[in-house]
């Protein structure tokens, strides 16, 4: 499986971006991770292959929405009231377990990476 993530960009503290990650075919449970410079790859936010289960990082719970629309092999991350602590480059993932979660490690494909920039 092929992941090519999109979307980012640069953006002023409070407001929004809408990153996606297009998969060359049908995935499981699918992730976002990001990483900031000198910082570990962190996990953001994961959902199951039906959409019906979610999980996010108490740093973005209540600010990002992830959603996939599995007609287009499509994941979403929705991010609203944007910080300068959010500026990483993000990278979409997907496992081939259903049960993923929030271990990097238990991911088995990666996109290239997307950058986001926040400024004050």
């Amino acid at each position: 499986v092929q992941l090519q993530a999109s979307g980012g960009g640069l953006v002023q503290a409070g407001g929004s971006l809408r990153l996606s990650c297009k998969a060359s075919g049908g995935t499981s449970t699918q992730g976002w991770f990001r990483q900031a410079p000198g910082k570990e790859r962190e996990f953001v936010a994961s959902i199951t292959w039906s959409g019906g289960s979610t999980n996010y990082a108490d740093s973005v719970k209540g600010r990002f929405t992830i959603s996939r629309d599995n007609a287009k092999n499509e994941v979403y991350l929705q991010m609203n009231s944007l910080n300068p602590e959010d500026t990483a480059v993000y990278y979409c993932a997907a496992a081939r377990s259903p049960f993923a979660s929030r271990g990097r490690y238990e991911y088995n494909f990666w996109g290239q990476g997307t950058q986001v920039t926040v400024s004050s």
